[in-house]
């Protein structure tokens, strides 16, 4: 059992950091499950990191800066 503090801060026992491979800097977050409960797990994307980047170029080369710029101006 753990108390939070008046910021709102846990800390997380040791055995509970090593079985998610949690450390200073890791990611965490609070998952809601099925039956209402929450569960701690760590996240699976870095700091700075966006779930979304992973998705960056999937779809191949796009336009290029001029053609887009030709495409709002209404150049042909």
């Amino acid at each position: 059992m753990t108390a939070v503090t008046v910021k709102g801060q846990v800390t997380i026992p040791k055995a509970v950091r090593d079985a998610l491979d949690i450390g200073p800097g890791s990611q965490v977050e609070f998952v809601s499950n099925s039956e209402g409960a929450f569960v701690l797990r760590k996240s699976v994307t870095g700091p700075g990191e966006h779930p979304f980047d992973r998705l960056i170029g999937i779809l191949g080369p796009g336009l290029s800066t001029d053609e887009v710029m030709a495409l709002t101006r209404g150049d042909d």
